[in-house]
């Protein structure tokens, strides 16, 4: 196996393809399907997760709990995250024609930090050194829908609610408050990095059929 690709956007001869949506969007979900449907397929496949870097993963945690995150702050600490996943976890995968799938990208940061002050300039430079996707998936839901999943199942997190910069002292208004904000921030994205945006309302099946219709085509891009 060569160890570049002209076929793939970022040069690697693994593809490289990110699930982005908001908290309650099914992503895990679709992960995990997409995961096994290619596994079957033969595929050599992985899943790099947000905030799951084994360097700063404790560490972002210890400062969400003692409060520590400014805006500055908050948005360094998930790069640096993204950084040693990068370097220690995704690109040997790529290099090695193995299919990685990213529960969230950059994107993620691009949203977030925007909506928490940062200038939308700087955290692209920030992230100016990470890989091309050769497909991202987003999975939009409306607020109110979002609202009854997050009840439903694992009830609201603190900043994925948007209390730590203060938008309402209410859980359910500063959820939907800074959700919108959310959703506002990938649709300004969506054109910009060419999203597959699919409905996250439809059935389960629905959005796994639509995800894997637009993947199919580039699986040949791997074979060297």
């Amino acid at each position: 196996m060569n160890d570049t690709n002209k076929n793939t956007k970022h040069g690697y001869p693994g593809l490289l393809i990110v699930v982005e949506g908001t908290d309650g969007s099914g992503r895990t979900m679709q992960i995990e399907k997409l995961r096994e449907w290619l596994s079957f397929k033969g595929y050599g496949v992985m899943v790099s997760e947000w905030k799951t870097s084994k360097l700063m993963s404790n560490v972002i945690d210890q400062a969400k709990e003692k409060n520590l995150l400014n805006a500055s702050t908050f948005s360094l600490l998930y790069a640096a995250d993204f950084t040693d996943r990068l370097e220690k976890v995704i690109i040997p995968a790529l290099r090695a024609g193995i299919i990685v799938i990213t529960d969230r990208y950059t994107y993620t940061a691009y949203s977030r930090d925007v909506v928490r002050g940062v200038s939308p300039e700087w955290v692209r430079r920030v992230y100016d050194f990470a890989p091309v996707p050769d497909l991202v998936f987003y999975l939009k839901m409306p607020v109110e829908a979002l609202l009854k999943r997050i009840i439903a199942t694992s009830g609201f997190d603190y900043y994925e609610s948007g209390r730590d910069i203060g938008l309402s002292t209410d859980f359910y208004e500063s959820f939907k408050l800074y959700q919108r904000r959310i959703i506002n921030e990938y649709a300004k994205m969506s054109n910009e990095f060419g999203f597959i945006t699919i409905n996250g309302n439809h059935s389960i099946n629905t959005v796994q059929d639509k995800i894997r219709q637009n993947i199919e085509p580039l699986l040949e891009k791997i074979i060297d």
